[in-house]
């Protein structure tokens, strides 16, 4: 149990930076991992259709994809939630990603 936990936070810590300067593979590896549950992270659909979303904007076709998937399995409430998420990541992470 430990070792999923360890293995989860590794995986959210070494995307989150990337994810931050706006790398596409990153969000959709985020997202990828909360809708499977890949690594040992929770599943949860509202933040893999965040991270799946910001991969679709940041240019991969497979997170459009993806994103597309997820949101079947959504309600329009969670998905409403997952752009609210999105939306607030771009607006704290786009000084960050800009002043480089």
């Amino acid at each position: 149990m430990a070792n999923s936990i360890k293995s989860a936070q590794f995986l959210i810590e070494s995307r989150l930076a990337e994810a931050a300067r706006g790398d596409a593979q990153a969000c959709y590896e985020l997202g990828i991992a909360y809708s499977c549950g890949t690594g040992g992270v929770d599943i949860d659909l509202i933040e893999a259709h965040k991270w799946l979303n910001l991969a679709a904007l940041a240019g991969s076709e497979e997170g459009q994809a993806m994103r597309a998937e997820v949101a079947e399995e959504m309600t329009a409430r969670e998905i409403a939630e997952a752009q609210r998420l999105a939306r607030a990541w771009l607006g704290a992470t786009s000084a960050t990603r800009y002043a480089a």
